[in-house]
């Protein structure tokens, strides 16, 4: 794992030609040479698509955007990126202590950077007010695979890292402010799984499971990099 932008801006993939995050001043820009394959639940556009630039912007505390969407294309256009190729992500979580891990893997190549603030952290399965779910924080996810997998494998990445999050921050003992049990997340986590369907690994991944090669990879990718950013979220 690395902390790249508590000394710098920049951070070049050592598994993946081409891709590279930037620190810019309120947010960071993951960009592909091809366009990848999406799925995510971020603000914009969610669901599957497909896009080569990935914005985690930082907004302040304060933020209650009541257009979310309208916010980033509006950003899109300020920053000079494409919206139809961009998936757009807030936070409100120190983006200098994004953590990043890469890992190369069973006919794959993964890297994850993860951002995390835990103001809002809660427990799922719990009654809450809605309006309470909004308090700013979040833990924002960027999975990026160089390799081939179906749609529902995807979808079981998105089991997997989940699983991952919850762990670590159980091995943290972040709990719920309001009731003291442990957290499994917080109230606006988003995560986004970019794949880049190249042709040439010939090997297409059907599961993403614990129990499988890439799963693990997942797993151990998310694990590792919300330790390490939420252990130094309180760090100048």
């Amino acid at each position: 794992m690395t902390q790249p932008f508590r000394s710098g801006s920049h951070y070049d993939s050592t598994i993946w030609s081409g891709v590279r995050l930037l620190l810019k001043e309120d947010r960071i820009e993951t960009s592909t040479p091809e366009l990848v394959y999406v799925l995510s639940s971020a603000v914009h556009p969610g669901g599957f698509s497909y896009a080569n630039r990935i914005v985690n912007w930082k907004v302040p505390l304060a933020y209650h955007g009541h257009d979310p969407v309208r916010d980033l294309i509006q950003q899109c256009a300020k920053w000079g990126c494409d919206p139809a190729g961009t998936i757009g992500l807030i936070t409100a979580a120190k983006l200098t202590h994004a953590s990043i891990k890469e890992i190369a893997g069973d006919r794959f190549n993964l890297l994850c950077c993860t951002t995390v603030g835990t103001r809002n952290a809660a427990r799922a399965g719990l009654p809450r007010s809605t309006f309470s779910a909004y308090a700013a924080g979040t833990i924002n996810t960027i999975l990026l695979i160089d390799g081939q997998m179906s749609e529902s494998a995807m979808v079981n990445a998105i089991i997997t890292a989940t699983e991952a999050k919850s762990a670590a921050l159980q091995q943290l003992g972040i709990t719920e402010e309001a009731n003291g049990q442990l957290a499994t997340g917080t109230t606006t986590d988003a995560i986004v799984i970019g794949v880049s369907q190249a042709a040439a690994w010939d090997a297409l991944h059907a599961y993403a499971g614990a129990a499988t090669t890439i799963g693990c990879a997942i797993g151990e990718a998310v694990y590792e990099t919300l330790l390490e950013a939420a252990r130094t979220q309180h760090e100048d």
